[in-house]
């Protein structure tokens, strides 16, 4: 069990194959790897996607969530990464990545990762554009996706 949030972009591939590593108790691995999307708006393409977070109390959030986690599907292992800074479009944002004896497990416990990551994580976002920059708000479907796991409300 992990949780790293750093600068460094990350490789997919060899993070999944470390996560395994010499485990025969692991029948599934279900991984995430979340890109900076550029802009729906080809008059206001995205520059850059700033991303800030507050030392330590991220960390315990993540670490947090991740425990809910393990206890819920009996993972095996897991590890979240969550890059902050500036980054491009289609650069790695996150990754999550579950492993359990069975696959509902491993998947389940994903998408709860996610929902919690997508809508409660402490990172706050700023894309710029042309020079100008703008928070991201909250989005409702990110939040009610948290109800399903009995965690949605503020």
């Amino acid at each position: 069990m992990a949780v790293r949030v750093q600068t460094e972009d990350f490789d997919l591939g060899a993070e999944l194959a470390q996560l395994r590593e010499g485990r025969t108790d692991i029948g599934a691995l279900v991984s995430f790897s979340g890109l900076v999307r550029g802009s729906d708006d080809p008059d206001h393409p995205l520059d850059v996607m700033e991303l800030e977070h507050y030392p330590g109390m991220t960390e315990k959030a993540l670490a947090g969530i991740e425990a809910e986690a393990t206890a819920r599907w009996n993972l095996q292992a897991s590890l979240i990464i969550h890059r902050y800074g500036p980054l491009r479009p289609g650069e790695q944002i996150m990754m999550v990545a579950t492993a359990s004896r069975h696959r509902q497990a491993a998947f389940e416990a994903a998408e709860f990762l996610m929902d919690f990551l997508k809508s409660r994580a402490p990172f706050w976002k700023k894309e710029k554009s042309g020079g100008a920059g703008s928070w991201v708000d909250a989005r409702v479907s990110d939040e009610d996706a948290l109800k399903r796991w009995g965690r949605g409300g503020a």
